[in-house]
């Protein structure tokens, strides 16, 4: 592994929570009664799941989110702290519940299926001051959000901004507040059904475009395919007055026909730079 740089600071805001895992052979029908094949209880959340395998690499995360000060939010907080998580900027609240989700893996479909219950109360951006938020600013080289408590989240991106921090935003789907966010984001990672869906455009490969165009501060958007992988759609900043124009969908087809699903290990496909037909926007893509 590469030497880590000497500044390695990553602050998170978003979801942190308690996962209670019930893997069964198929999902049940309405009314059923069945068994599980094996439970587990973890912390989740997407921003706490993204810390932790950030300092899991080495990084030196720092997580803003709110628990109660109930069993759940206890376990949360230790097992945070047991993976190197700075857990100090968090806010927990002497009543109300911490954020749980019930969660049923399918074996059969190799799916899974989210009963989420929110913590309570939600979290409110008084309940972060200025002086906590320029602490957990210091020295940070990327701010992580995951769309959750979109108010606060909004005030730590804006301080960010102001910062020239870049920012990335791990989008699963359209919530309140994201519209806010979103353009504040240096970087988008989404959901397989997010940019559809937010673009109305026909096809994945043209909705990332429009999200570049829509977002002139993304750098990159990704979506995530599952066992397929992901596709990557970065903007570049050279000039490229020699370049190509291609039609998107036509040139994600042709990635996709260089794949080898031989091939057992993680693998790039890249295009070279092209200016795409009917926009001004030079793009790398990767598949």
């Amino acid at each position: 592994m590469d030497s880590l740089p000497e500044h390695r600071i990553v602050l998170g805001c978003g979801a942190a929570g308690v996962d209670f895992l019930a893997a069964v052979a198929s999902f049940p029908k309405p009314d059923d009664k069945i068994r599980s094949t094996s439970l587990k209880v973890q912390g989740g959340g997407n921003a706490a799941n993204a810390l932790t395998c950030a300092a899991r690499l080495g990084l030196n995360p720092r997580l803003i989110s709110k628990v109660a000060d109930d069993i759940q939010g206890r376990g949360v907080l230790e097992e945070l702290e047991s993976d190197g998580v700075d857990t100090s900027f968090f806010v927990v609240s002497k009543e109300g519940n911490s954020p749980s989700t019930y969660i049923i893996v399918d074996n059969e479909t190799k799916t899974r299926t989210c009963i989420h219950t929110p913590g309570y109360p939600p979290m409110i951006p008084d309940e972060l001051s200025r002086s906590s938020l320029l602490s957990a600013l210091d020295g940070a080289r990327l701010v992580y959000l995951d769309g959750r408590l979109h108010e606060a989240a909004l005030v730590i991106a804006q301080e960010t901004a102001r910062k020239n921090i870049p920012i990335l935003i791990d989008v699963e789907r359209k919530r309140e507040g994201l519209d806010d966010l979103l353009p504040l984001a240096s970087y988008a990672v989404c959901s397989s059904k997010f940019p559809l869906a937010w673009t109305e455009a026909p096809s994945i490969s043209s909705a990332l475009v429009s999200m570049l165009l829509r977002l002139p501060k993304i750098k990159f958007v990704i979506v995530t395919l599952g066992e397929d992988g992901c596709i990557m759609l970065e903007r570049s900043t050279e000039e490229a007055p020699a370049s190509e124009e291609k039609d998107v969908d036509s040139l994600l087809e042709s990635l996709k026909q260089r794949k080898d699903d031989n091939v057992a290990i993680p693998t790039c496909y890249a295009s070279v730079i092209y200016i795409l037909l009917n926009s001004k926007l030079t793009i790398f893509p990767y598949y």
